[in-house]
């Protein structure tokens, strides 16, 4: 299995447990001229920008590490073009989650940055 199968296979395992969580997932893989973002969804009022991190193992590191700040501004640069193509006003209730995955136990990160 190649990154992006693998990537895959853990965005989808992500995307099923938030939706347990009772989150509605309204896009995944979301590209933009700024970056990607894994899954928008809704949790309640709030609109969710949720990056995705896997690791086998703790040798690079925990999973959640690897969303550095420069990610974050990634991530930040799409959120905002996704309000704006969609017509939302920026006081929408937004927020970042990071869903973590070591091995497969899976963490929810609320308000993550």
């Amino acid at each position: 299995m190649n990154k992006r199968e693998t990537g895959g296979c853990y965005e989808d395992m992500a995307a099923a447990y938030l939706e347990k969580e009772g989150y509605h997932i309204l896009e995944r893989n979301y590209y933009t001229r700024q970056g990607e973002i894994d899954i928008i969804a809704m949790d309640g009022d709030y609109l969710v920008f949720i990056e995705v991190k896997y690791r086998n193992g703790l040798k690079k590191g925990h999973p959640a590490e690897a969303v550095t700040y420069q990610k974050q501004q990634k991530i930040r640069k799409s959120a905002r073009y996704y309000l704006y193509i969609h017509h939302l006003s920026e006081d929408k209730p937004c927020r970042f989650d990071v869903v973590s995955i070591l091995n497969d136990e899976i963490l929810l990160i609320k308000n993550a940055f």
